[in-house]
């Protein structure tokens, strides 16, 4: 059976003060929770200075909708969408002024990094500057380009950087383990080797406003060729953006990864266990006695390593006033090897503490070869939430990630 997003566009041309420039109807994925939906605005001359693009809900009233243009090569529109309701239609409609409505996501940037918040609460950080390790630990650990802190919404840590049992861990990131580069091994992930890392290149662009904050950024990774010159194997630009929510009890972060390799004969992803996707290193405070996994196959963490799922929940005792805290992973069906391989340490892993570790690996049981001339991209969504989540509210998160604009999803 298959589920598809339809907006139905009827473009009009009325020259006036404020002048309707199409209307659509969005009709609801059965099974998909709240979400947001993008509506495609080519033929429509949204690059002006006379006024702004606006959208309202049809019918009596035509009240505004928060909605948030992103242009680019391919223009957007972007809305919340509540799935679990009915049909509706909307106007986009380019109004007098240029004042848009009071963003409810913003970031803020710092030497460190940059922060996005939502109705004034921090979500993430992502470092851009280079963290040294620890005084006395040798400085070959070094790394920039992560996330870090990422807040549960009662404001719980959930990551953590720099653990003394894996000074390489940086909360959020995703290195590769095993990769050859011209008959040459290169490790990017264990940077005790001294043979690659990963670098922040720069700021790409960054947005914030009613629907969602953002940026993209260019990461290197870099190996390190004769006499220690810096060489890069891969560039990749990390997409990273925060959304508003009407549930205020979860956040919401996509971070889609795009690769490609400047090198002549290009690069080999080898399978391994570890390596790429989206790696995350928990919180101090979970272990093997109060933190727990459940994938969309129903697996435990006590089975769930080196199997594939769509989504995986990773949650574990917290501080705040629910007691605990989590993040709904979400692997989307364009990724490679979907439903995507993970990696989750062992109840009695790290020295038998049962520390949580978890990633999706999409070169966990099969080699990856990039190729010059071509990118390669890995989406990804992060629900955080307080208290418990339950596989039910995992799917309806995960076909409204799967079936967003554009995409079809087969159940």
């Amino acid at each position: 059976m298959k589920y598809s997003l339809i907006l139905i566009l009827t473009f009009t041309l009325q020259w006036a003060a404020a002048q309707d420039l199409a209307r659509f109807t969005v009709r609801p994925i059965p099974g998909a929770g709240p979400a947001p939906v993008a509506v495609p605005l080519d033929g429509i001359q949204y690059n002006t200075d006379q006024g702004r693009i606006a959208l309202f809900e049809a019918g009596p009233g035509q009240k505004e909708v928060p909605a948030q243009l992103e242009t680019g090569p391919q223009a957007r529109l972007w809305f919340l969408f509540d799935h679990s309701g009915t049909e509706k239609s909307y106007i986009i409609r380019r109004v007098e002024g240029n004042s848009a409505p009071r963003g409810a996501v913003a970031i803020r940037q710092t030497e460190q990094g940059t922060t996005i918040s939502r109705q004034e609460k921090p979500v993430m950080t992502y470092v851009h500057a280079e963290v040294f390790p620890p005084e006395g630990v040798d400085a070959k650990f070094r790394r920039s380009a992560f996330i870090h802190p990422l807040w549960s919404p009662e404001g719980e840590v959930l990551t953590r950087i720099q653990p003394p049992d894996h000074y390489h861990h940086y909360g959020i990131w995703n290195p590769w383990t095993k990769t050859t580069i011209s008959g040459r091994e290169v490790d990017f992930w264990n940077l005790y080797k001294g043979q690659g890392t990963v670098k922040f290149g720069g700021y790409l662009n960054a947005v914030q406003g009613p629907v969602y904050a953002g940026f993209a950024v260019l990461q290197e990774h870099v190996f390190f060729a004769e006499r220690g010159r810096e060489k890069v194997a891969m560039n990749e630009v990390w997409d990273v953006r925060v959304w508003e929510s009407a549930d205020k009890a979860i956040s919401v972060v996509d971070l889609t990864s795009t690769l490609n390799t400047p090198l002549p004969e290009g690069i080999m992803l080898d399978a391994y266990r570890y390596g790429g996707g989206i790696g995350f290193r928990a919180t101090e405070k979970w272990h093997k006695d109060n933190c727990s996994v459940l994938t969309s196959e129903g697996k435990s963490r006590a089975e769930a390593d080196g199997s594939n799922a769509r989504w995986c929940i990773v949650e574990g005792e917290s501080s705040g006033k629910s007691g605990r805290s989590g993040i709904l992973f979400l692997s989307h069906p364009s990724n490679r090897m979907h439903p995507e391989p993970m990696r989750v340490w062992p109840l009695d892993g790290n020295g038998g503490r049962g520390d949580m570790f978890f990633e999706f690996c999409p070169i966990r049981h099969n080699d990856w070869q990039l190729l010059p001339g071509n990118n390669y991209t890995l989406k990804y969504r992060m629900v955080v939430f307080d208290g418990k989540m339950t596989p039910e509210e995992a799917e309806k998160h995960w076909k409204a990630f799967a079936t967003a604009p554009g995409v079809v999803f087969v159940n």
